[in-house]
């Protein structure tokens, strides 16, 4: 936290169990907030609603980071909101939301979430676990802090009076670099075991530790993950591994057991792991990774997915070659599939990134055959980049010949005019590279 964000706690007035900050001792200006929202948030104000910037930009703004989403919550219903904005669209049946349209941009609101009932008359729907499958129970602001995640995440910035909200000790937790659950850590996790993937990925973030009471749980209660659908975690392991941070993240992952609910062939294989490779493999492409999201460089989920199954794929080839009988051709492609579609089963993998994922395994085997024209033909594969960075990574933790990534990058890096000669050929045609990772 900037020295010019931490507020002064001997300046902070005590309201109805709330810590209020002024504007004087906070470092939230309105000039850091998105014009957007910052309409929304007058509009609302203006109309008698109680209306706060909430959640991860708060946090952000205290922290001197950039916030990338400005989120809204309010006491102005769902239906209300679309009264006071034409541009406006309820979605959500779990959580009910306004997301409020401008040109290039969405607004979201929600109402403050209560512990009653809904305004049908029913209660949260729930599993025999815990889990929590509808919500549309509105109520106060202090009853929404209490239903929010992490107390960092609870801190409220009141367009009324530019103050910030505290109700459970977030500024506290931020000046402490602390990730910390509101509530009894047992149950919130098991309300929404995603929760456990969030903590994580907020602490390799944000660069916190997980308070030991919030991390007590977390081993325990990791096999609830097998419950959460498929197509929610793919999005939060986008949201783990290209973001940034996913060297931290995958330590945090397999500190806690986690990553084996995520994973489960690629854990095991970790487990028994032979000179290191899986493990020295994927530390090579999380770092790669985070560099090419610090350098502003594409990455894609096709790119992650194929380096995270890769070895369970070698495994699954070398049983159909040998127990089965399968050419090296076949066992490929059958074991593709087979890796693919058991790692579906737990987290979902959209058909065009699957596609992606093999693409880049299929043009290993080419990287390593092609030779001549067929090496100048491939350079020409829409998917030839990420092909070729896959193999670099191989090559660098050990498990490709350095000499054949030599060999290709002189080729991809030479003119047009003189790669014929690089491979062999006079008078050959000429390939064309595609200098994007695309996949």
């Amino acid at each position: 936290m900037t020295q010019s964000s931490a507020a002064d706690p001997r300046s902070e007035n005590h309201e109805g169990g709330a810590r209020i900050i002024s504007r004087p001792e906070h470092g939230v200006s309105r000039q850091q907030i998105c014009p957007n929202a910052l309409k929304v948030l007058y509009r609302l104000h203006s109309q008698g609603y109680g209306a706060y910037l909430v959640g991860g930009s708060v946090r952000d703004l205290l922290l001197g980071r950039e916030p990338k989403d400005f989120d809204i919550a309010t006491d102005a219903r769902p239906e209300e909101v679309a009264e006071v904005f034409r541009n406006c669209r309820l979605i959500g049946r779990r959580f009910r939301l306004a997301h409020v349209h401008f040109k290039g941009d969405i607004v979201e609101v929600a109402t403050f979430r209560g512990s009653g009932t809904d305004p049908d008359g029913q209660d949260k729907v729930r599993t025999e676990d815990g889990l929590i499958l509808r919500d549309n129970v509105y109520g106060t602001l202090e009853e929404d802090v209490f239903r929010r995640d992490f107390t960092v995440n609870a801190l409220y910035y009141n367009i009324a009076d530019f103050s910030v909200v505290d109700y459970v000790g977030g500024l506290e937790d931020l000046r402490a670099g602390r990730m910390r659950l509101i509530g009894d850590p047992e149950t919130r996790y098991c309300e929404d075991p995603v929760r456990m993937l969030r903590a994580v990925r907020f602490a390799a973030k944000l660069g916190f530790f997980i308070d030991a009471g919030t991390a007590a749980p977390i081993t325990q209660l990791s096999h609830l993950l097998e419950d959460v659908p498929a197509a929610r975690l793919f999005e939060e392991v986008n949201k783990l591994f290209l973001s940034g941070t996913s060297v931290a993240a995958y330590q945090l992952l397999r500190r806690f057991r986690l990553f084996e609910w995520v994973f489960p062939e690629t854990a095991a294989l970790l487990g028994e792991e032979e000179n290191n490779f899986p493990h020295t493999f994927l530390t090579q492409v999380f770092e790669d990774t985070d560099r090419r999201v610090r350098e502003d460089l594409p990455v894609t989920p096709a790119f992650l997915f194929a380096a995270l199954l890769w070895h369970p794929l070698e495994r699954e080839r070398r049983l159909l070659e040998e127990e089965e009988g399968y050419s090296p051709e076949d066992a490929l492609q059958k074991g593709t599939g087979r890796v693919l579609r058991r790692q579906t089963r737990q987290v979902a993998l959209p058909k065009r990134f699957a596609e992606g994922v093999r693409e880049i395994w299929a043009l290993q085997g080419r990287l390593e055959r092609s030779r001549g024209k067929r090496a100048l033909r491939l350079l020409g594969h829409p998917r030839f980049r990420a092909g070729f960075d896959f193999l670099a990574l191989r090559g660098r933790s050990g498990e490709a010949d350095p000499e054949l990534v030599q060999w290709w990058k002189d080729l991809l890096d030479a003119p047009s005019s003189k790669r014929s000669k690089l491979v062999g050929i006079k008078g050959g045609g000429q390939g064309r590279s595609n200098d994007k990772q695309s996949a």
